[in-house]
């Protein structure tokens, strides 16, 4: 137990470390999604790995229920320990969205997942949350997104790999480490745009944080 909680707060920390603003994203979501939820709405959240969006959420309006998607075992059974206390609302199903039940949901979170994904994955992925949404409802999506013409893109790359470093690491140990070389990152342009084309309407920008981004929009 002791080894597993160790995980968990090295998994926040981490990740506070890494996206400047996270509790307040975390909020900003909430009153968003609130504008159009009931009391009682049921929310779909894409890559629930990890929890931290699923406890903010849950904190912040106990009628909502939520069923949380994640393709990893270990990350699932880290955000079942960390909504420990809201686990009576929570449903967590191992995959991607495909494994989300059919809904409808009365609003979708997606948060810090995009840049894992790959383009194909990704369009796939917004559809699939498009056609589980009642007609209306909101959808939150953030993650890592900055121009991708030179010499900008390498400019906001070491940005994102500087600012991610943990205390006395390298900003290049970093990168080998493989946050970068692994991401899929796209233009805050196109990001828009796949919105629109998976039939997500009235899209908009509501935060950036360094190298991140959020949008809502509207099924």
């Amino acid at each position: 137990m002791a080894r597993f909680v160790g995980r968990q707060a090295g998994y926040i920390e981490a990740t506070r470390r890494q996206v400047p603003g996270l509790d307040d994203l975390h909020r900003m979501t909430g009153l968003l999604l609130a504008e159009r939820i009931a009391e009682e709405g049921r929310v779909l959240v894409v890559g629930a790995g990890g929890g931290l969006e699923l406890r903010a959420l849950a904190q912040q309006h106990a009628g909502w229920s939520f069923d949380g998607v994640d393709p990893s075992s270990d990350m699932l059974a880290l955000a079942q320990q960390t909504t420990s206390c809201h686990s009576s609302r929570i449903r967590l199903r191992q995959g991607d969205i495909h494994a989300a039940p059919k809904g409808p949901f009365d609003g979708a979170v997606c948060l810090l997942v995009f840049h894992h994904i790959s383009p194909e994955e990704r369009m796939e992925t917004l559809r699939g949350i498009r056609h589980r949404l009642s007609a209306g409802s909101p959808f939150v999506l953030a993650h890592v997104s900055f121009p991708q013409s030179e010499p900008d893109r390498s400019l906001w790359m070491e940005r994102h790999i500087a600012f991610g470093a943990g205390p006395g690491m390298d900003r290049w140990d970093a990168a080998r480490i493989g946050m970068m070389k692994r991401l899929f990152i796209d233009a805050p342009e196109d990001e828009q745009a796949h919105l629109h084309d998976a039939g997500f309407t009235d899209v908009a920008q509501f935060y950036q944080a360094f190298s991140f981004r959020g949008w809502i929009a509207y099924a």
